[in-house]
C-alpha cells in the first residue's frame, strides 16, 4: 500500500521525444493524481517522476498532484491520520473550484489513492472526471499490512495491532485510514456495519443510486494489477476480487462477487460496455517501467 515506484523509473525525468500525442489537440485532458499511504504529492523519485513523465509525454498538460494538508508533511501524515471522508470531500471541493477542471479531467489513483478517487467518482461528478486510473487500489479493501511501508516502521507496528483488535471500533475508524478499507473476511456482518467509508463506497448498506449512475459516467475504469505484489493482501483487490466470506485462504473475482451479480455499483453495466479495463504488470506493489507506462497507459490520458 505505500506508495513507492520502481528505481527504473528515474528514467521518466529524462524529456521523451517524438510523443505520439504531440500536436493531437490543442488542450490536452488535464490529470489529477492521487498517491498512496506514505508518500507525498511531490515526491520526487515517485509522484513528482510520474507529474513530470507525463508532462514531457503530453505537452501543455495541466497535472494536478493532490497535497492532503498544507505542506508536504502534513500530506504524508494525513495518508496515514486524517478521515478519509473528510479527505474525499476536501478534495471534492478543490477539484471544484479549479478553473483547469471544470471541463473534465482524467485521474489516477495510486495504491489507497485509486479507491480514494473511485469515492471522488461516485461522490462528486462535478467537475466530470472521464477516465479513472488505478495503480493497485485496494477496491475491496485489505485483510493484512504485510510491509506497510518497512518492516522498521513503529507507524506501521501500531497500525497492525490497531487493525488486529479495535479495526471497527468508532476512534480507530475515525482516526486511522487504513481501518478505513480493512476487510475483515472472517467477520463479514462486523465489517459492512463498521467501515465508515469503504462499505459505503461499494454499496454494502444498500444502493445509493446516485454512486451508481456516477460511476457509470466513466468512460473508462482502468485498474492496474501487480502480478508480484507483496502489499497488498490479496492482490485481487486490485481488480475487485476478495477472499470467499469466512476464511482467508481462496479468493473470488469480481465478476463471481454479489457486488457484481446484483450490479450493485453498475460494474456489471460497464464490463459488458467495455468501459472496465483489467491490466497487469509483473512488478511488485507500484513498480512499473516507462515503457510500459507509455503502452498502456498513456493511451487513456487524451
Amino acid at each position: 500500500m505505500a506508495a513507492r515506484v520502481c528505481m527504473l523509473f528515474v528514467v521518466c525525468l529524462l524529456p521523451v521525444l517524438g510523443s505520439p500525442f504531440l500536436g493531437t489537440q490543442e488542450k490536452p485532458v488535464p490529470l489529477v493524481i492521487w498517491h498512496g499511504m506514505g508518500d507525498s504529492c511531490c515526491n520526487p523519485i515517485s509522484m513528482g517522476a510520474i507529474k513530470k513523465m507525463v508532462e514531457n509525454q503530453i505537452p501543455g498538460i495541466y497535472v494536478l498532484s493532490l497535497e492532503i494538508g498544507n505542506n508536504i508533511i502534513e500530506d504524508m501524515e494525513n495518508s496515514f491520520f486524517l478521515n478519509v471522508n473528510k479527505q474525499v470531500s476536501g478534495v471534492c471541493e478543490q477539484l471544484a473550484r479549479d478553473p483547469n477542471l471544470q471541463q473534465g479531467y482524467n485521474s489516477m489513483g495510486f495504491s489507497q489513492g485509486g479507491q480514494f478517487l473511485r469515492a471522488v467518482a461516485q461522490r462528486c461528478p462535478s467537475p466530470p472526471m472521464r477516465n479513472l486510473i488505478s495503480f493497485g487500489g485496494q477496491h475491496q479493501g485489505v485483510y493484512g499490512v504485510p510491509r506497510c511501508p518497512s518492516e522498521k516502521s513503529h507507524i506501521c507496528d501500531w497500525i497492525r495491532k490497531m487493525l488486529n483488535n479495535e479495526a471497527y471500533s468508532k476512534i480507530v475508524q475515525e482516526r486511522l485510514v487504513q481501518a478505513e478499507y480493512w476487510h475483515d473476511p472472517l467477520n463479514e456482518d462486523t465489517y459492512r456495519n463498521g467501515s465508515i467509508f469503504l462499505a459505503d463506497i461499494n454499496q454494502e448498506r444498500g444502493v445509493n443510486e446516485s454512486y451508481k449512475r456516477n460511476l457509470q459516467a466513466l468512460q473508462k475504469f482502468v485498474m492496474v494489477k501487480f502480478l508480484n505484489d507483496t502489499m497488498v493482501e490479496p492482490v485481487d483487490s486490485e481488480w475487485f476480487g476478495f477472499y470467499k466470506p469466512g476464511q482467508s485462504k481462496e479468493t473470488t473475482t469480481l465478476q463471481e462477487s454479489v457486488l457484481y451479480t446484483e450490479d450493485r455499483l453498475g460494474l456489471r453495466e460497464m464490463d459488458k460496455a467495455g468501459k472496465l479495463i483489467f491490466l497487469t504488470t509483473d512488478g511488485d506493489h507500484l513498480q512499473f517501467t516507462e515503457q510500459w507506462f507509455n503502452d498502456k497507459i498513456l493511451p487513456f490520458l487524451h
